[in-house]
């Protein structure tokens, strides 16, 4: 591991890492970048100790992530939420690059704004490809008041998330504030929306236990805990 501020890496188990904020940041006019490789037949969990804040500055901040999963290898990518503060101006890249064989679960949350406040700008864009295939390409913005609001985009949340499984979902679902979705190729995502940190991540876990069923069990979303319930 090799890693320098505001981004250091900490092995805190035999296959898991953290990574802990050793700077305030992103600040804007930051890039930064972190790279990914999971060895084939190898297992990495990696992870956060805290939320991400990203801050305002001079100029746009850009967090970019590059991974690549080898044959056989597992990688579960489950960082605390980002949060979006008041002014900054954030640009967020993921390219994931699989083998045919690998298995992957990689989560992300944004939250818009501290509380109280109006979250900044963020442009966040997700490519998943498995050898030359494309799995997924997604983006979407936070922070344009014009969009934000409408029923149609977030409405009244104040958290967006979304999982990338190559576990493919039996069939599409769909709860309260959170739908499953198989992808074309393979895999699958899960997409919420939520009040809070909190509940965004019971929703999202959701989907994702509800993505991973076998057999005939069905999973249903309990409104009373936001969580599943086996039926």
């Amino acid at each position: 591991m090799a890693s320098d501020p505001p981004l250091t890496l900490r092995q805190t188990g035999p296959y898991t890492v953290h990574l802990v904020s050793t700077a305030a940041g992103p600040l804007g006019g930051d890039r930064l970048a972190l790279d990914v490789d999971v060895a084939p037949r190898t297992t990495l969990e990696l992870g956060s100790v805290a939320s991400t804040l990203v801050l305002p500055g001079e100029g746009e901040s850009e967090m970019l992530i590059t991974a690549r999963v080898g044959a056989g290898a597992t990688l579960r990518f489950t960082p605390e939420p980002t949060v979006l503060a008041a002014g900054c101006e954030h640009r967020l890249i993921v390219r994931l690059a699989l083998e045919p064989d690998a298995s992957v679960l990689w989560r992300e949350e944004i939250v818009f704004g501290r509380y109280g406040e109006e979250p900044g700008r963020c442009h966040a864009r997700f490519d998943a490809t498995c050898g030359d295939r494309p799995l997924l390409r997604q983006e979407f913005t936070v922070g344009d008041p014009a969009l934000d609001t409408s029923p149609a985009v977030f409405g009244g949340a104040r958290c967006v998330g979304t999982t990338f499984l190559t576990t493919t979902a039996k069939e599409p679902l769909v709860a309260d504030g959170v739908v499953v979705l198989p992808l074309a190729a393979s895999g699958t995502l899960v997409s919420a929306l939520a009040g809070d940190a909190v509940e965004l991540r019971s929703r999202l876990e959701w989907g994702e236990n509800a993505a991973c069923v076998d057999g005939d069990d069905s999973v249903a979303y309990d409104g009373r805990t936001g969580g599943p319930g086996i039926q």
